[in-house]
């Protein structure tokens, strides 16, 4: 169903309840307008909160019974009294008792009837108020849910999905964990919107892939889309840990105790080939976007090297084919919530969304540009639709230069050969800072001084080809923006935002739960280069995505490396460049062997997005324009810290 279509059936099947809601949640003096965003009209402090127990029809803890999964609630306690209906803000994670969530860690706390207290982030304090219900799911094998952790898979999205269909009048709940008492979603109409970052996120896009019912909207921030991917990107391994550690790091101490069976099933499932087995196939949700009928509203730090922008081209591009209603905000920051990096707008866009979504407001927010980006620190830019219409791949080709191992990157094909020998000391900051000096861990390739700005927007390829000396090698592809600039600091400790001890308060707070958060500004840093996009293979799977196989030495290779998404404008004055090196330290692991690798530059060449396409390149490229000082040395980001095992628990 065509997504405007979608809206006008909403509201012509809500008109009722839309005029019913109206005299309740605005003025007198408005009364007889349509609504348009809803208002804090609801006690907080009067809110009733309380828990139940969802059961999820599997028995992942072996256990005999089947796993119920623990749902705290807080919902406004008048609509109920009146006999109307709220819609629901959902919140699945695996944190609310292990790690924390949001930039101060927060942690749910409960009073002596089990009943929550706080409830981390904001989202209860500013959206209860407001006539929503906010529901906040304990994973199964987390916090006070039965059932074990399974990292992405059918435990794991059953646990939020069986919620849904709790809330929509399909599932069965109780009072208690064990007692037999039910319990019914009376108070809701139904429709459910699911948010979250990096876990929770993920959890939401699985809901979403399976097409449940009721799911109205999701809004995943800096979440994985498929888990292969988090783990291995091509072939080539990340952090040197599969799932299992993952999950034993947010089972509780129950969970830890019964779900041996399933750890061991993760370890037998992810083996350290890189090889895609069917325990990623069912943790892939890009494959199943077509059953997806919820809206998606995307958030994500083009410098996330925790959840990578792999993450976002395909699902983005999936949800495009499948015309799925999309919107989309991309940060200059790494793995980073948005309440941290934009709070005020990023508080009224989500509202608006959210009345939009789940209460059919008609406000405009659809009718907005699709994407928001962050040009430089704070400084925000806004595209219609997102990749900009005009956008197409323009294929770059290396050639040799006046220095060994330093070349040219233009649309002519290049001839002979560059060499150089991998060295996992080294990482994409290493390579790019010494882009035009000779050094033998890279082969780098740039363009003259731009005489116009070039925008670079979506997901770039790189295919190359490749003589190895060994049976094992990994490669990287990394393109960068020489150019001096002000960036977020994403490789420093807040990934581009610092804390302060000053707080904002966004909503409505009781004594136990506070909706005042500590402020936080850009991190930022001078530099003279910055990484735009990135992408990592094991030459081994040069001919399957499925399976890696050892290579012959002197034998050559072609393998076509997928970069992360990106959207960025180098500047006239600056110069783009690609680098191509092995690994890329603390990014992927190294091979088993020390490969010196030979590349074909004739057979190798760049598939990069311009806005404009090739003519846009070649206007960019051609005349002459002041070049910036080149040096021996170009400073940069710090490397970036070691990766993370964990998506997204603290900020």
């Amino acid at each position: 169903m065509p997504t405007r279509m979608r809206f006008t059936t909403w509201r012509s099947l809500a008109a009722v309840a839309v005029a019913a809601l109206t005299a309740a949640l605005l003025t007198p003096a408005v009364a007889d307008a349509a609504p348009r965003e809803s208002r804090p009209v609801y006690s907080y402090e009067n809110a009733v909160r309380e828990a139940v127990w969802v059961d999820t029809g599997l028995d992942g803890d072996s256990d005999g019974k089947t796993d119920r999964v623990a749902a705290d609630i807080v919902r406004p306690r008048e609509p109920a009294q009146q006999g109307r209906k709220v819609p629901v803000i959902m919140d699945a994670s695996p944190y609310y008792s292990c790690c924390g969530r949001g930039n101060e860690s927060q942690l749910k706390t409960y009073d002596a009837d089990g009943h929550v207290v706080q409830m981390p982030l904001f989202y209860d304090n500013y959206f209860v108020p407001r006539g929503y219900a906010f529901v906040g799911v304990d994973l199964a094998g987390t916090n006070r849910s039965d059932g074990c952790v399974d990292v992405g898979g059918r435990s794991d999205i059953q646990s939020a999905k069986a919620v849904v269909d709790w809330l929509n009048g399909r599932g069965k709940a109780y009072t208690t964990r064990t007692g037999s008492t039910r319990a019914k979603a009376t108070w809701t109409n139904g429709r459910t919107g699911m948010i979250g970052k990096s876990w929770d996120g993920t959890i939401a896009n699985g809901v979403a892939a399976t097409g449940v019912e009721g799911l109205k909207t999701i809004v995943p921030i800096s979440a994985i889309s498929t888990w292969y991917d988090y783990y291995f990107s091509q072939g080539a391994p990340l952090y040197d840990s599969g799932p299992e550690w993952l999950s034993d790091y947010v089972d509780s101490p129950d969970a830890r105790a019964k779900c041996a069976a399933v750890q061991q099933r993760l370890v037998d499932g992810a083996p350290r080939t890189g090889d895609r087995t069917p325990l990623w196939s069912e943790r892939d949700y890009v494959k199943a976007a077509s059953k997806v009928k919820a809206s998606v509203f995307l958030v994500h730090g083009m410098q996330d090297l925790n959840v990578r922008m792999q993450h976002v081209g395909p699902w983005w591009d999936a949800l495009a084919k499948n015309g799925v209603e999309r919107k989309i905000w991309l940060s200059q920051t790494g793995h980073v919530d948005p309440f941290d990096f934009r709070r005020a707008h990023w508080v009224d866009t989500l509202h608006r969304w959210f009345d939009h979504e789940l209460l059919g407001y008609d406000n405009g927010i659809d009718r907005e540009p699709m994407a928001d980006i962050e040009r430089h620190p704070d400084q925000w830019a806004t595209s219609k639709v997102w990749p900009p219409s005009g956008t197409a791949p323009t294929t770059l080709r290396p050639a040799e230069g006046a220095q060994e191992g330093v070349g040219t990157l233009g649309l002519r094909r290049g001839t002979g050969t560059e060499t150089f020998t991998d060295d996992a000391q080294l990482s994409e900051t290493d390579w790019a800072a010494r882009t035009d000096t000779p050094t033998p861990g890279k082969t780098g390739f740039t363009t003259g001084p731009l005489t116009k700005d070039l925008r670079l927007s979506g997901s770039s390829k790189v295919t190359v080809t490749a003589t190895p000396t060994t049976s094992t090698a990994h490669l990287s592809a990394v393109l960068v923006d020489l150019g001096p600039d002000t960036i977020r600091d994403y490789a420093a400790a807040g990934e581009g935002i610092t804390t302060l001890t000053e707080r904002t308060c966004w909503g409505a707070s009781t004594t136990g739960d506070s909706a005042c958060f500590k402020e936080t500004r850009a991190k930022t840093a001078a530099v003279d280069y910055t990484v735009i996009s990135r992408g990592w293979a094991d030459l081994g799977n040069y001919a399957s995505d499925v399976k890696g196989v050892p290579l012959t030495p002197g034998k050559a290779y072609t393998i076509t490396l997928d970069l992360g998404a990106t959207d960025h404008v180098v500047p006239a004055g600056h110069r783009l460049a690609l680098i191509v090196a092995g690994t890329d330290k603390d990014l992927i692991d190294p091979p088993s062997t020390r490969p010196t690798l030979t590349v074909d530059l004739s057979r190798t060449s760049a598939r990069v997005p311009f806005v404009g396409g090739t003519v846009a390149f070649a206007r960019a490229t051609t005349g002459s324009a002041p070049a910036v000082p080149e040096a021996a040395f170009l400073d940069g980001v710090t490397q970036p810290r070691g990766t993370l095992r964990v998506p997204g628990s603290g900020r």
